[in-house]
């Protein structure tokens, strides 16, 4: 069976932290692009991170320096180390997997992050 499914998510406190995973099953995940987005109700999707073949990673400019993304080959898991957390970072954090870092196939249900003040 092919699929992602994310875990880690939480209810926190402003300037806490989170860890975020997301396991592959069906997928040697190291040979794909992954990706977190985060969604809140009635506004697009936004990009986080992404984890690219060669160990490139990219960082969405609202998180970059708090967020780290990272890939666990043996685990085949994709993990967002989320610190510093703000009440606008509060959203449903889901995992993309994709043959480049601008095509995505597969997408996992979410997790859900809620910051509070």
């Amino acid at each position: 069976q092919v699929r992602l499914e994310e875990s880690g998510g939480a209810s926190v406190q402003s300037e806490g932290s989170l860890r975020l995973s997301c396991q592959a099953s069906g997928y040697t995940a190291s040979r794909y692009c992954m990706a977190w987005f985060r969604q809140v109700p009635g506004k697009e999707s936004e990009f986080v991170s992404s984890f690219d073949t060669d160990g490139t990673t990219t960082y969405g400019d609202s998180v970059k320096g708090r967020f780290t993304v990272s890939l666990d080959n043996a685990e085949n898991t994709l993990y967002l180390h989320m610190n510093s957390l703000k009440p606008e970072d509060s959203a449903m954090y889901y995992c993309r997997l994709g043959f480049t870092c601008d095509y995505f196939f597969e997408r996992g249900q979410g997790t859900q992050v809620s910051v509070s003040s």
